[in-house]
């Protein structure tokens, strides 16, 4: 690794959607990396707690880090929605619904952006710092074939596009930042469970976790803003 891609020692990682099967692999692999000296985790359950249609639980979350006095140096956005009990992707456009529309949207495209808004602003000006949100390759206009997934993909898009413009704010700040969007590939977890792999691969969390994080530790500045899956190939929007 060089010089220009390394994580200044005694730095200060967080995950926000730690109690996912992602967020809580790539919390554990943090705690085992020596450059950081401490990892917080947040989720609806931490305290404090972290829902990210509540902006006041996300801004108290970046009060909480500021508070440690350490560098924020890697923020990982791991929160997402697909499906649940109540709501389905839809699979045609007879299913649309507003209400499930702007619940997609508020928790895969405004909360992470309020969480863009709190924390890009933690980032040190000097030296690597690294802001990522798992996005999904289904939110890809140009690889959009089949149709389908209405609310996740376009929800998804409109993340990417606010990683995109937050990086070019961000990049103007702290020059060796790097913000970017990561489409984790098919995962084992609760998120998962119902839908087949497409006869893609298939990672387990903690596979995920390694996958992620090497893929940051391996981008520059110059890749800022970009959408790039589990073996850092970039992926158009």
């Amino acid at each position: 690794m060089t010089q220009e891609r390394t994580v200044p020692p005694e730095s200060l990682a967080i995950v926000i959607g730690a109690s996912g099967a992602i967020g809580a692999a790539m919390a554990d692999r943090l705690e085992q990396d020596p450059r950081f000296a401490r990892v917080l985790r947040f989720s609806r359950s931490s305290t404090p707690a972290v829902d990210v249609t509540d902006e006041a639980s996300i801004e108290a979350a970046a009060a909480a880090a500021k508070e440690t006095g350490l560098p924020v140096r890697m923020v990982i956005d791991a929160t997402g929605f697909l499906h649940d009990e109540v709501q389905q992707p839809e699979k045609t456009w007879r299913h649309l619904d507003g209400e499930k529309l702007a619940r997609a949207f508020a928790i895969n495209a405004t909360g992470p952006a309020l969480l863009m808004k709190h924390f890009l602003p933690l980032l040190p000006r000097d030296g690597r710092s690294i802001f990522a949100t798992l996005s999904a390759r289904a939110g890809s206009l140009e690889e959009n074939r089949i149709g389908g997934w209405y609310g996740y993909r376009a929800s998804k898009a409109a993340l990417n596009q606010f990683v995109r413009t937050a990086a070019a704010e961000l990049g103007r700040k702290a020059k060796e930042s790097v913000c970017v969007a990561l489409h984790p590939g098919h995962v084992e977890s609760a998120l998962s469970a119902p839908f087949g792999s497409g006869g893609n691969p298939t990672f387990t969390p903690e596979e995920a976790a390694t996958n992620l994080l090497t893929v940051l530790d391996g981008l520059t500045p110059a890749q800022s803003g970009g959408f790039f899956d589990h073996d850092g190939l970039s992926i158009p929007y």
